[in-house]
């Protein structure tokens, strides 16, 4: 809307979600039960990544992937892999804006259900909990955007 005072224009902007749901899930211990004998000593890595499709007009589909390994040694522990996916409707936005809200605050709202899902899965698989730490999604996108 055009403010004829100031020749401002002050676009509504509106963030909605509209659904938060489990894309794909998948947890992997491919040397249990006898896993459970070795000395508690791994060594976790974690990849995150961020994906999302527009659907239709202003709405859009963002995928954050967490995959965890766990190993001992050189040896496998177990694998939890999680796409935590939201449904949102986003208008008013320009497009650097849009970008920055798909690739930061999107993934910052998926992350907490991700967390979640792996340490289930690890408890339920046997293991300790695996809470993993907070993630800065702010300075990935701006690594990435660097990148580009």
């Amino acid at each position: 809307m055009l403010n004829k005072k100031n020749n401002i224009t002050n676009d509504k902007v509106t963030f909605q979600i509209h659904k938060i749901y489990v894309k794909d899930l998948s947890f992997e211990s491919p040397n249990s039960p006898n896993i459970f004998k070795e000395n508690w000593n791994p060594k976790i890595s974690c990849d995150l990544n961020n994906i999302f499709d527009k659907l239709e007009k202003n709405l859009f589909d963002v995928t954050l992937r967490v995959i965890v390994k766990v190993h001992i040694n050189l040896k496998l522990i177990f694998l939890c892999e999680v796409h935590q996916s939201g449904i949102f409707y986003i208008q008013g936005m320009s497009k650097k804006k849009l970008l920055y809200c798909l690739g930061v605050y999107c993934p910052n709202i998926l992350f907490p259900y991700s967390r979640e899902c792996i340490s289930n899965l690890t408890s339920k698989g046997g293991f300790p909990q695996l809470n993993l730490e907070p993630v800065n999604f702010d300075s990935m996108f701006n690594e990435n955007n660097i990148k580009k």
